[in-house]
C-alpha cells in the first residue's frame, strides 16, 4: 500500500451509518467496509439493517445491522451503547437518515404529499423537522460523547443537499404535457439548510479537538426516475446527466478517513456542476 493509499485506510476504526439501508446509506456502509471499518448500519427498518448488515459480512467485512428510531433519545444512546460494546470505539459518524420525498416510482405508493406550500400539511412538517434535524441532534450527541470520552479522532459527516444550498426548481417535476402533480416541498430545503447550520456549529465548537465535521452535498441520484424528470434534472446540471449512486463514494471516504484531515466545517459537493451556473 503507497502512502497516500494509507491515508484512506479505515482499518481498526469503527462507523455508524444512519439510514443505512437507503440508496446511498448502502453504499456508504459497503464504501467504509471496504476501506477496512467496522460498520454499524442503523436505519427504523431491523429486517432491512440486518440484510444489509449480512451481505458485507459475506463479503468478509465487520458490520452489524442495528434498529434504531433516530428520533428517540434512548433509542439512540442504546444503538451507540451496541456499538461501543461491540466494537470498542466508535471513530466515525454518517448522518444520512432524513425524510426526503423522492419522485422515483415507489413514490406515489410511500403516500408522499404533492409538497404545495399554501396546502402542505403542518403533520409531515413537523415529522421532517423531527428526523432531518432533531434525529440527526440526538445521534451526533450521543456518539461524539464516546469520541470524547476516549479521546479519540472522530469524523463526522453530515449528508446536505443541493437543495439546502439553493432552492428547487419546481419546474423540473413537471410532466410533458405541462401539468405538475409535485413539488418538492418545503421542509427539505429547509431542514438541510439547517444541516449546514448544525456543521459549522459542531466544527466550530469542537476546535481544539481532534473531532472534524464536514457536510458532503450530492446532487440527484437516478432511481429508476420519471424520463421527463431525469431529462429535466439532466438539463440543470453541467455534466448533463443524473448521478449514479456510486458517485458519492470517493468523496465519502476521503471526508471520513485521514485524507481529509485539514478539513472541518466544509463541504464537498458532488451535483455533476448543479450549484456552478
Amino acid at each position: 500500500m503507497t502512502k497516500i493509499q494509507e491515508k484512506f485506510d479505515l482499518t481498526g476504526r469503527a462507523a455508524v451509518v444512519t439510514g443505512g439501508v437507503g440508496l446511498l446509506g448502502a453504499e456508504f456502509c459497503r464504501t467504509l467496509a471496504e476501506a477496512g471499518a467496522a460498520v454499524a448500519v442503523v436505519d427504523l427498518n431491523a429486517e432491512k439493517a440486518a440484510a444489509v448488515a449480512t451481505d458485507l459480512q459475506k463479503s468478509g467485512h465487520q458490520a452489524i445491522g442495528i434498529a434504531t428510531d433516530i428520533t428517540n433519545q434512548q433509542s439512540v444512546n442504546n444503538m451507540v451503547e451496541k456499538v461501543v460494546t461491540t466494537y470498542g470505539r466508535l471513530d466515525i459518524l454518517v448522518n444520512s437518515a432524513a425524510l426526503d420525498p423522492k419522485f422515483d416510482p415507489e413514490a406515489a405508493a410511500r403516500g408522499i404529499a404533492p409538497g404545495k406550500f399554501e396546502e402542505y400539511p403542518l403533520d409531515q412538517w413537523n415529522a421532517a423537522l423531527k428526523v432531518n434535524l432533531t434525529g440527526m441532534f440526538l445521534v451526533t450527541q450521543a456518539c461524539v460523547k464516546q469520541m470524547i470520552a476516549r479521546g479519540q479522532k472522530g469524523s463526522i459527516i453530515n449528508i446536505c443537499s443541493t437543495y439546502g444550498l439553493n432552492g428547487p426548481d419546481q419546474r423540473i417535476y413537471r410532466k410533458a404535457d405541462g401539468s405538475q402533480p409535485a413539488y418538492k416541498p418545503v421542509y427539505y430545503t429547509v431542514t438541510k439548510a439547517g444541516v449546514v447550520g448544525f456543521t459549522k456549529y459542531l466544527a466550530a465548537y469542537y476546535m481544539e479537538t481532534e473531532i472534524r465535521v464536514n457536510m458532503l452535498t450530492p446532487g440527484g441520484v437516478y432511481n429508476n426516475h420519471d424520463e421527463t424528470f431525469a431529462k429535466n434534472y439532466a438539463a440543470k446540471t453541467i455534466l448533463g446527466r443524473m448521478a449514479r449512486k456510486d458517485e458519492m463514494n470517493g468523496a465519502l471516504l476521503f471526508l471520513a478517513s485521514d485524507a481529509s484531515s485539514y478539513m472541518t466545517g466544509n463541504n464537498v459537493i458532488v451535483d455533476g456542476g448543479w450549484t456552478a451556473w
